[in-house]
């Protein structure tokens, strides 16, 4: 009897001591991203969202560990968020459009050079100033203005060789008529021509981003960046998207962003099967390529998001190259001529 209760209370100590392990990783994760729930009620369901992500982040890097996962997950600051949440949150943040609706917007289409010609094995525009700082567009759906603007602040940069983060709230709040619908989704498309009739972007210091609709300020004497027209490249070709990437700069394009481990991924190839590579819900900036130096030599498209730098690596994923257009990424690529 005596060893029964032994047992019992070693077992008791033990499940406490992984209870308040858990108080204590919660409360950390709380102060590291700012989290405040309204009620006790709301707080106790918050954590039970985060002990189930907790869960799946460990699982999945079990299995990075051993090799078997080329990314890993983290709690990041959607690590309170089920899923389903997750997605509505940014589900409408892109267009869903029938191919041939924004072919006309095309104002050229992107001629792939021969094969044959020398790309370089690896590219990262950041490195050569075209990039500005990762940017976070929060509970608004614009990612699509923040594809637009990283874009042409590469473009206006290879231009000026002046880099100027440009405004995407001028974007939001004064496109509307050109098909986008500020917080509740757009075509980065649509926004270049917008710019392109309007005759110029603001920079963001002087049109500064509010994450909201509000009334369009637009002030033409105070233009930053300028748009001539959009190139549209073929879809689905990840070729010549590469080739694109290399020879032009940073390029705008929507991928599907559905995926748990979409919201919760921390660093690595992200390679997710179950990605859809027609659904597309989120738009983002291409920014380079490469291939992992191990033995795997795994291709990757380096991507800058708009969700802040504390998801992913730095605000950026690596997202898996040549695998059969993996969650939709050339599916749909814009660049805009300046």
């Amino acid at each position: 009897m005596r060893v029964v209760l032994a047992v019992a209370a070693l077992v008791a100590m033990a499940v406490a001591a992984i209870v308040s392990q858990e108080e204590l990783e919660f409360h950390n994760w709380k102060q590291e991203h700012g989290k405040s729930y309204d009620s006790e009620e709301e707080e106790s369901e918050r954590k039970m969202i985060w002990l189930n992500n907790r869960k799946l982040v460990l699982e999945h890097n079990m299995l990075a560990d051993q090799g078997l996962k080329s990314y890993r997950l983290g709690m990041n600051i959607f690590a309170d968020m089920e899923n389903q949440e997750f997605q509505a949150m940014f589900s409408n943040c892109v267009e869903s459009l029938n191919d041939t609706d924004t072919d006309s917007l095309c104002t050229s289409t992107f001629v792939p050079e021969k094969e044959g010609s020398a790309l370089p094995c690896r590219v990262d525009w950041r490195r050569k100033g075209y990039v500005t700082d990762v940017k976070n567009q929060r509970n608004c759906g614009s990612c699509w203005a923040f594809s637009a603007t990283g874009s042409l602040e590469g473009q206006m940069f290879r231009k000026t060789r002046r880099l100027i983060s440009l405004s995407e709230q001028q974007l939001v709040d004064c496109s509307r008529c050109f098909g986008n619908h500020g917080c509740n989704g757009g075509l980065a498309i649509w926004a270049f021509n917008y710019i392109r009739s309007s005759k110029g972007l603001e920079a963001d210091f002087t049109y500064p981003y509010k994450a909201q609709d509000r009334r369009c300020h637009f002030n033409p004497w105070k233009v930053r960046a300028t748009c001539r027209g959009t190139v549209c490249l073929p879809r689905g070709n990840e070729i010549a998207l590469k080739i694109a990437v290399a020879r032009v700069g940073p390029i705008s394009v929507s991928i599907d962003a559905s995926k748990h481990t979409f919201q919760l991924y921390k660093s690595g190839v992200y390679d997710e099967p179950r990605c859809s590579n027609n659904r597309l819900n989120h738009a983002v900036l291409l920014v380079g390529y490469g291939r992992i130096r191990n033995r795997n030599r795994k291709q990757y498209w380096l991507v800058k998001n708009s969700w802040g730098t504390r998801w992913g690596e730095n605000g950026y994923i690596r997202m898996s190259r040549n695998k059969m257009n993996q969650c939709g990424i050339a599916k749909r690529p814009v660049y805009p001529l300046v």
